[in-house]
């Protein structure tokens, strides 16, 4: 029998039934489910020091175990020092099987670990039911051996969903765990 994540399993179960129940859905194709988790770390310094870039890959794909690929600039900024073509950044796509795995490790390890953690916003939905959270730290995540860091960073988390609505993608979200704080409605 092949492995199944632990949330995976959870949304084909549990979630499913509670959104179709939920929003009246007519047929179980309808129910949004999450298509991808996109990561993304700008790196501003590696314009400058081009080791940033190959230890920010390093990271990433330790954090998300998949291979991270470094993200190029698209044009030319002499203000910036910067060439068309010179990595600028990190991003990694993480899709079914590794989704659900990085998901369920954001949602118990690594979101809990925020200094004076109270839950996260829920005010980074795009209108179209996607969602994107930033993290100030790559520390978070128990993977990143603190010792070895030469520089903090943030990144970028978007979870894009097959969702119509926000209103849909935040009760998907929610029922997969992220902790949304002061839970305010969104508008249609």
């Amino acid at each position: 029998m092949a492995y199944v994540p632990r949330l995976k399993s959870k949304y084909n179960e549990e979630i499913v039934s509670a959104l179709k129940d939920k929003f009246q859905y007519k047929s179980v194709m309808q129910v949004p489910r999450l298509q991808k988790i996109a990561i993304n770390q700008g790196v501003g310094a590696a314009a400058t020091d081009k080791k940033l870039i190959d230890n920010a890959i390093n990271e990433m794909t330790t954090i998300t175990g998949q291979k991270a690929i470094p993200a190029k600039s698209k044009k030319d900024i002499s203000n910036f020092k910067l060439r068309k073509g010179m990595p600028i950044g990190v991003r990694v796509t993480l899709r079914d099987n590794n989704m659900y795995e990085f998901l369920d490790r954001l949602i118990a390890v690594a979101l809990p670990r925020i200094r004076d953690f109270k839950g996260i916003n829920d005010k980074g939905f795009d209108g179209r039911g996607n969602y994107t959270l930033g993290v100030t730290e790559q520390i978070i995540f128990p993977e990143i051996n603190i010792d070895q860091i030469n520089k903090i960073m943030g990144m970028d988390i978007t979870f894009v969903t097959t969702a119509k609505t926000d209103v849909e993608a935040l009760e998907l979200l929610k029922q997969f765990g992220l902790p949304f704080k002061n839970q305010t409605t969104i508008q249609q």
